[in-house]
């Protein structure tokens, strides 16, 4: 079979787990996986939070995080097993035959080098080409890519370009050494719906130009589907399914598959506005650098008891930072706050221990929300004795009742944030804030990272919650989906100011201003060629340029 580029045979990977007051403990966390990924082609490894997915996909680097190690099986990359290459032989391969693009170039990326110099370090590394080469191929990669000044971009930092521009310069990274493997680390989960189809696009263009393999790894299988010629379906670190994209999108097999397929979505009965808001935010205008970048503009928003505000547009429009405002990290300029029929203070450090307890924040990168030195009883239990003083026996009580609330049960709650996938992170996170009993809960992006089933669940948990306690949900996101299932009025963002805004109803019902058609239909859906007919559709509304 010469044309198989990687064979991955009978993988085992394990890590060591160290419950409090026990002895170590050896987990299985992917058992037994087969695959094999020909030249040129993509397969997509799709399946739930902590599925194995990225675990698999580091394996052809023979690379393990987090104390997790390859303990059986064979990954042959171009006829050899690099297991047992040895630490010179995979040194040669990383960067060189197999390159990865990670889910957050924010956080893969130096802060304090320009992009052209980490662009083209594996090749310099490697000896691949010098560096007049390697500048050059760079910017040729950053031409076909579609990044704006292609010339000039790799002069800038990190932070001197956007979420969705940086995810793409880390694609030019992995394809700049001319690798015969490319890892995709879930390259667009982070980035809001029409800068995913952007960098989408991109990537599934370069892919096709060069000839490189990709494994892509994503939990949105409508994402998959427009860049895949293969996919392999995994659930708790077994394969429970392979096949061509057709045959895993139009005739699944398994029931674990067909779930993930034919997934739908929560239909949740749109509340009409009660008299009075929960919260109300009026003429709010905010800004960075001593007030002078003007980041809201006379932003005005109202929610409800009981009922869901969806706030929804791109990368900087100004949604995380409403969020902020409201919680007092970053006090308006201009505009009032209240909340619960109270003037709400502007400052943080000016709010009373109760205003703290009823209002509460979830945030979208949970990494970095909780300590990494507490384990998961801990970090729930917190706010169980901040708030209302529960101890010991009483406390542990209610960590567990919440743990099974968010579908993941007490056997978590002597782990530690480094043991738990990225979806279970942030399930951790919802249950810490639902420990305070709030009475609004303002969800950044709490479902971007996990996977459709489970997001799913998630969602259903809220609403259950909603109905019981009356909490009410100011609810950012980029997923129009979500907003359906979830929301009761929604705002539409862009460059600070709302610009759309009433009852779901009447926000999502046509004639649309140019922008929230632009939203609506960036929206990925699971169907062949969509990708195409959305940049398509993209060229005609824009006159072909």
């Amino acid at each position: 079979m010469a044309d198989v580029l990687l064979d991955i045979r009978n993988l085992r990977i394990e890590a060591t787990t160290y419950p409090a007051g026990e002895k170590p403990m050896t987990i299985t966390i992917v058992d037994d996986v087969s695959l094999t990924l020909k030249k040129g082609k993509v397969l997509g490894l799709i399946g739930e939070s902590g599925a194995g997915k990225s675990t698999i996909g580091l394996s052809p680097m023979a690379y393990g995080r987090g104390g997790v190690r390859i303990t059986g099986g064979e990954v042959i990359l171009n006829g050899r097993d690099i297991l047992k290459s040895g630490k010179q032989g995979i040194h040669r391969l990383r960067g060189k035959e197999v390159c990865y693009v990670a889910q957050s170039a924010a956080a893969a990326f130096n802060p304090a080098q320009r992009l052209m110099d980490q662009v083209v370090e594996s090749s310099l590394k490697h000896g691949l080409a010098n560096r007049a080469e390697a500048e050059r191929r760079a910017v040729a990669l950053f031409r076909k890519l579609s990044l704006p000044n292609p010339d000039s971009i790799g002069k800038r930092y990190p932070h001197q370009v956007s979420g969705g521009q940086l995810q793409r310069v880390m694609t030019a990274m992995a394809l700049c050494p001319e690798p015969d493997l490319i890892i995709f680390d879930e390259p667009t989960t982070a980035l809001d719906v029409t800068t995913q189809i952007d960098v989408l696009a991109a990537i599934k263009e370069a892919i096709h130009a060069t000839g490189v393999a990709a494994l892509y790894i994503t939990h949105d299988l409508a994402v998959v589907a427009q860049v895949s010629d293969d996919i392999v379906v995994l659930c708790h670190g077994k394969m429970v399914e392979k096949g061509t994209t057709h045959e895993i999108i139009k005739e699944p097999k398994e029931s674990y598959t067909q779930a993930l397929v034919s997934i739908h979505h929560i239909e949740h009965q749109e509340m009409a506005p009660t008299p009075k808001p929960i919260l109300s935010v009026k003429n709010v205008t905010a800004a960075y650098g001593n007030g002078i970048i003007k980041v809201l503009k006379n932003v005005s928003v109202d929610i409800h008891a009981g009922q869901t505000l969806a706030v929804v547009g791109e990368s900087g429009s100004g949604k995380s930072t409403l969020a902020r405002a409201i919680t007092g990290l970053l006090p308006p300029q201009q505009g009032e706050l209240t909340f619960d029929g109270r003037k709400l203070s502007n400052r943080l450090r000016d709010r009373t221990k109760e205003d703290l307890r009823q209002l509460q924040m979830i945030y979208q990168m949970a990494d970095v929300a909780m300590n990494p030195r507490h384990t998961v009883g801990t970090i729930i239990g917190r706010p169980l004795t901040f708030y209302f003083g529960l101890r010991g026996a009483e406390r542990d009580k209610r960590v567990r009742e919440l743990l099974e609330e968010i579908e993941m049960g007490t056997g978590f709650i002597d782990r530690y944030p480094a043991e738990l996938s990225g979806g279970q992170k942030q399930r951790v996170c919802i249950a810490r804030a639902l420990a305070a009993k709030p009475k609004l809960i303002i969800c950044d992006e709490v479902t971007s990272a996990l996977d459709p089933l489970v997001a799913n669940g998630i969602l259903k948990l809220l609403l259950n919650l909603q109905q019981i306690e009356q909490v009410a949900y100011l609810f950012i996101t980029h997923d129009i989906a979500t907003v359906k299932s979830l929301a009761d009025s929604i705002a539409v963002m862009f460059r600070g100011e709302v610009v759309r805004y009433g009852a779901k109803s009447q926000v999502l019902t046509p004639p649309f201003d140019d922008y929230t058609d632009l939203l609506l239909s960036s929206v990925p859906e699971l169907e062949f060629g969509w990708l195409e007919k959305a940049i398509a559709g993209r060229k005609m509304a824009s006159g072909g340029s």
